[in-house]
């Protein structure tokens, strides 16, 4: 009954065009998000980094920006990969790159910078190398700590309620 008051107070077209406007906010943050995707050849053109890892390099928060081209990787370059089977990516140096002469396929070994061993404990049972097609993209630029409240909001859900609720409130009683 409330919501049927508050949709006469405000007339009907109010709130449709309240919806409206909310469904294109969303429709063009997703176009952008693809055509980034398209532009860097990545699924995932933007990630923050969770961990300290990387560090002095990248910092816990940083927003890094990935482009992945076609050129091979060299050692030294940072990427992002994920393994299959494991939900987060990981963010680390090439440390060794094998190629194979045939294909020209890639084989790489990466590390953390702040790690004291490689990655081969984090792949997969068996598995020594990550292959070129579970890299997501190469690091070309970042943003220093601007992703903390990614983190926090995943860390305390409750803050990510109590956003999500303050927003609803106010989209609900704006005037415009």
């Amino acid at each position: 009954m409330d919501v049927l008051l508050h949709a006469k107070k405000f007339g009907v077209r109010s709130l449709l065009l309240q919806g409206l406007t909310f469904l294109s906010v969303l429709t063009s943050a997703f176009m952008i998000w693809k055509g980034l995707s398209l532009f860097t050849n990545s699924e995932s053109p933007v990630v923050v980094v969770l961990s300290g890892s990387m560090e002095p390099a990248y910092h816990r928060g940083d927003i890094l920006f990935l482009h992945n081209g076609y050129t091979p990787i060299e050692v030294g370059e940072v990427v992002v990969y994920k393994l299959d089977g494991k939900p987060i990516p990981i963010v680390h140096r090439v440390i060794k790159v094998h190629t194979e002469n045939e294909t020209e396929k890639q084989y790489l070994l990466t590390k953390g910078d702040d790690n004291n061993a490689d990655d081969r404990g984090l792949y997969n049972p068996g598995q020594l190398w990550i292959q070129r097609d579970e890299i997501i993209g190469r690091v070309k630029g970042f943003v220093p700590y601007a992703g903390m409240g990614t983190i926090w909001m995943n860390e305390y859900p409750q803050l990510k309620t109590g956003l999500l609720g303050a927003l609803c409130v106010l989209s609900l009683f704006s005037n415009d």
